[in-house]
C-alpha cells in the first residue's frame, strides 16, 4: 500500500500564533509609519499619512490566516508592498518583514509543491524585474552628475550593487528557510510514522511472545498432569478392584500412585520455579531429562497397567536438549493416550531409532480400533513440540487396532541450530 503524501495542516494553537503574529505586526506598522512620517520620509513626495494605516491593514492582516492560504497571503502582501512603494506611502520596514514572511510561509505550508514554487518564483521574478527597471531609471536620471558617472566603481553603482545583493540574499534567504522547514516536517511526521509503527510492532511483538508463553506453559502442564493423572487414574481402578481379594496387591498400588503423586509435584514445583525465576529459560530448555529417561516411561507405563516393551536401534548419537524433550514428551503423552482409550489387554512399544540423518521415537499400541482421528490438545502439543524440534509427527490408527505416532527430527539441522 503507497504511503499517503505529506500534508500539512495547521493547528489550532498555530493558527492563534498566527492571529498574534497579525497583531504584533500591525501594531509595529503603525508605529514605524507614524515614525517614517515625522522623519519626512521620501519629502515632499511621500503619500497622505493616512495611506499608512491602510497599508497596514493591508500588509499585516493576510498574515493571521498565512499557513491556512499561505499562496494568496503572498500575492496579497507582495501586491500591497508594491503598491507602497510605487505610490511612496511612508512605511517600508514592517512591509519588507510581511513579505519575508509571507514567501517563507509558502514554502513551508503549501502542500501543492509545483504551485508553491510557481507563486514564489514569480513573486521574486517579478520584484527583481521591477528592482532592475527601478535602478535603471534612477541611474538615468543621475546620468547629468558628473561625480555619479566619473569612474566604473562610482558611489552610485556600488548603492544599485549592495541593493541588488540585499535583494538576492533577502528572496533566496526566504526561498530558501521555507523549503527547508517543509522537508524537516516532512522527514518529523515520517519519523512520527516510524515510531507509530514500530510501537505497534513492538505491542504485537510482547503479545505474541505471551501467546507463546501461554502455549508453552499449557503444553508442559498438560504433559505433567495428564501423564501422572493417568497413571494415578488407572492404579487407583485397579486397586479398588483388588483391595478386598489382595490387600498385599492394593497397598503396591497405592505405593505407586504415591510415586506417580509425589513425581507430579515435583515437576510441577521444578516447572514453578522456572516461571518465577527472572530470566530464566523456558520449560521445556530447563527440563533435564534425555532420551534415556524414556525407559522409565516405559516402567512406569507397565506398571500402571500396559505392559510396553523398549528398544533402542542403532548407535546413540548426542542430541540436543530441547529435542530431548520434545521427544520425551511426546513420548510420554503417546503412552498415556494409549492407557486412556486402548481398553483392556492392550500392550505397547517404543522404539527409539537412531539413523545417519535423524532420531526417530515411535510409539506403538494394540487396543481398540479407531477410524477417524478425534483432535484434541495432546496431539496438538505433540505436533508443536516436532515442528519447534524442525521433525515431523506421524499420529495415524492401526487398521488392527490401537495407535501409531512416530516423531522424526533431523538432527544435522537441530544440531546447527542449537
Amino acid at each position: 500500500m503507497p504511503a499517503a503524501p505529506f500534508t500539512r495542516i495547521p493547528s489550532i494553537r498555530e493558527q492563534r500564533g498566527d492571529l498574534v503574529l497579525a497583531a504584533v505586526m500591525f501594531v509595529g506598522a503603525v508605529l514605524s509609519a507614524a515614525l517614517s512620517t515625522v522623519a519626512d520620509m521620501y519629502g515632499d513626495t511621500r503619500a497622505e499619512p493616512w495611506t499608512a494605516l491602510v497599508y497596514a491593514v493591508a500588509v499585516t492582516a493576510p498574515l493571521a490566516v498565512r499557513r491556512r492560504w499561505p499562496g494568496p497571503v503572498a500575492v496579497t502582501v507582495c501586491v500591497a508592498y508594491f503598491l507602497a512603494i510605487s505610490f511612496q506611502v511612508p512605511e517600508i520596514y514592517v512591509g519588507n518583514i510581511a513579505m519575508f514572511v509571507s514567501l517563507y510561509t509558502v514554502g513551508a505550508w503549501m502542500n501543492n509543491r509545483r504551485a508553491a514554487m510557481i507563486v514564489r518564483v514569480s513573486i521574486i521574478v517579478g520584484m527583481f524585474v521591477w528592482l532592475l527597471i527601478t535602478m535603471y531609471r534612477q541611474a538615468i536620471e543621475e546620468a547629468d552628475k558628473a561625480e555619479v558617472a566619473a569612474g566604473l566603481l562610482s558611489p552610485y553603482l556600488a548603492f544599485m550593487l549592495i541593493q541588488l545583493l540585499l535583494n538576492v540574499l533577502y528572496f533566496g534567504g526566504a526561498y530558501y528557510f521555507g523549503e527547508r522547514s517543509w522537508h524537516a516536517a516532512q522527514e518529523r511526521q515520517a519519523l512520527e510514522h516510524r515510531t507509530a509503527e514500530l510501537e505497534r510492532e513492538r505491542e504485537v511483538t510482547a503479545a505474541q511472545a505471551v501467546a507463546l508463553d501461554r502455549v508453552r506453559i499449557a503444553r508442559e502442564l498438560h504433559d505433567v498432569v495428564a501423564h501422572h493423572v493417568s497413571v494415578m487414574g488407572v492404579q487407583a481402578g485397579a486397586a479398588r478392584l483388588v483391595i478386598d481379594q489382595d490387600p498385599e496387591k492394593s497397598k503396591s498400588i497405592l505405593t505407586g500412585i504415591e510415586g506417580s503423586a509425589r513425581d507430579a509435584i515435583h515437576e510441577l514445583r521444578h516447572l514453578l520455579e522456572t516461571l518465577r525465576s527472572p530470566g530464566s529459560e523456558t520449560p521445556d530448555a530447563a527440563s533435564t531429562v534425555t532420551l534415556d529417561d524414556i525407559r522409565s516411561l516405559v516402567e512406569a507405563s507397565t506398571e500402571a497397567g500396559l505392559p510396553t516393551d523398549y528398544a533402542v536401534i542403532g548407535e546413540p548419537v548426542p542430541v540436543p536438549s530441547v529435542v530431548a524433550v520434545n521427544l520425551y514428551r511426546i513420548t510420554q503423552e503417546s503412552l498415556t493416550n494409549a492407557r486412556r482409550h486402548a481398553g483392556a489387554g492392550a500392550i505397547a512399544d517404543v522404539r527409539v531409532r537412531y539413523d545417519d540423518e535423524g532420531v526417530e521415537v515411535e510409539v506403538v499400541n494394540t487396543g481398540r480400533a479407531m477410524a477417524v482421528l478425534r483432535p484434541g490438545l495432546g496431539q496438538l502439543g505433540m505436533r508443536e513440540r516436532a515442528a519447534a524440534s524442525g521433525g515431523t509427527l506421524e499420529v495415524t490408527p492401526r487398521p488392527s487396532g490401537g495407535m501409531r505416532v512416530r516423531a522424526r527430527v533431523p538432527l544435522s539441522e537441530t544440531s546447527a541450530a542449537s
